[in-house]
């Protein structure tokens, strides 16, 4: 592959993320002779004291001399860390990343774009696999996401270092990068170097493993949302093709029915399900029922969630479906919402009253996107919600209504404006002691 291949047009205005290594000196030269109108952003995370001043001095006198707009953005990402029960890595992230979109949005520029490489990609998958990842955490990092690209990804270290030698490229070290206190670098120094010895190309190698894991989640996935359209009926699932299915497949199908549900808890369903005289299982918010040759989503028993008062920036419990809430005050910069596990709320509209409860009689939202009002029922309806699950539906709403139906939709009313304050409320499932 050709490094200026998944580059940006000329003349398509971009922003570049350069802390000064390699990896980003190579993508901004790259971006700049190629004709992009691009704009350098260098973020000081407040880490590395006067190391770290050199290298925003280094980039910006780069950017003097060729003629690029250059933007400098400070934090205090161990502060940051501290006050938000971050690690340091997780906290400069954030902190980056919001100062990566103000400045696009500043710009008006068209996307941004990072220096992930190849390397970087098998070091992911590894990190992935070591913590025992499925399939999904296989794949890899993303070439797009949104405004996000990055067009070195498929381009390896070593050739990255050939085009700075070759260009006569400047680039800076950083010091962080030589420790082992950190997971990543122990896999880019230790692992990394003993798998290249076994194949040099190695992140090659990593990347086709990638593409086939991506191409497999999609397939499997495509057959299990197929079983369910031909077999989910009255609430439930016939025991014998659930049997049948490849457990490749039958794994995806309970994940589908339960997004949130860990691997063990999804072994668990497939478990009972091999059973065949009348049973419960409970798992969290629902009660499984096993009678009659199938399997009903929805058990003898309901569940009824009591309301309670969510407070900004603290925790709630929800014991009855087995979730935790965390909360905490943030820069909203158009992140895509994951309606069961991390989604945003505007702050202003938050205040003290957000309470946490199941549905109400009446109950009605008005779906970002949709341009129209929708009661709960015809909502749940349309997403096949079985009573159940209509039950066990976590609702976040303000004395006007609902703001948040977990899974479903977010209230227009409650949509954070990009760059403004927003609530960011984060749901986990509760692990077993």
């Amino acid at each position: 592959m050709r490094m200026t291949d998944a580059l940006p047009p000329r003349g398509e205005r971009v922003v570049c993320a350069v802390s000064g290594g390699a990896d980003s000196m190579c993508l901004l030269h790259l971006t700049w002779s190629q004709g992009c109108d691009v704009t350098c952003a260098h973020f000081e995370h407040g880490i590395r004291g006067e190391e770290s001043l050199r290298d925003a001095r280094f980039v910006e006198a780069w950017c003097r001399e060729h003629g690029i707009p250059f933007v400098l953005g400070h934090g205090d990402a161990p502060g940051y860390a501290e006050q938000n029960g971050l690690s340091l890595e997780e906290a400069a992230r954030e902190l980056r990343y919001d100062f990566l979109y103000k400045t696009a949005e500043a710009c008006g520029a068209d996307r941004i774009l990072t220096a992930h490489n190849l390397d970087d990609n098998a070091e992911t998958l590894l990190f992935n696999l070591i913590r025992g990842s499925g399939t999904a955490g296989l794949c890899g990092i993303p070439q797009s996401r949104g405004k996000l690209l990055r067009p070195l990804l498929h381009v390896s270290r070593t050739e990255i270092e050939a085009y700075l030698k070759e260009n006569k490229v400047p680039h800076v070290e950083d010091s962080s990068n030589k420790s082992d206190d950190y997971t990543r670098n122990l896999i880019r120094h230790r692992v990394m170097p003993l798998l290249k010895e076994i194949n040099p190309r190695f992140p090659e190698a990593a990347e086709r493993t990638a593409k086939t894991a991506e191409r497999d989640e999609a397939y499997f996935s495509a057959l299990a949302r197929e079983y369910l359209e031909q077999e989910l009926q009255d609430e439930s699932l016939p025991l014998e093709s659930l049997r049948a299915l490849h457990p490749a497949v039958a794994s995806r199908v309970i994940r589908t029915l339960f997004p949130s549900l860990s691997m063990e808890r999804c072994d668990a369903v497939l478990d009972f399900a091999r059973g065949s005289e009348y049973g419960l299982l409970e798992i969290p918010g629902h009660i499984l029922r096993r009678e009659q040759g199938r399997l009903y989503l929805s058990g003898e028993e309901s569940v009824s969630i009591p309301e309670r008062r969510l407070i900004p920036g603290g925790s709630l419990e929800i014991p009855e479906l087995g979730l935790r809430i965390e909360t905490r005050e943030c820069v909203y910069n158009r992140e895509i919402h994951d309606l069961f596990k991390t989604f945003y709320l505007k702050y202003e509209i938050v205040g003290t009253d957000l309470l946490c409860s199941g549905r109400r009689a009446g109950d009605s939202i008005r779906p970002k996107g949709r341009g129209v009002s929708k009661r709960l029922s015809a909502l749940f309806k349309e997403a096949g919600y079985t009573r159940r699950m209509r039950d066990a539906c976590l609702i976040l709403r303000d004395r006007d209504g609902p703001l948040y139906v977990r899974g479903l939709a977010v209230d227009e009313r409650a949509v954070p404006e990009p760059g403004g304050r927003a609530l960011k409320i984060m749901i986990q499932e509760i692990p077993d002691e």
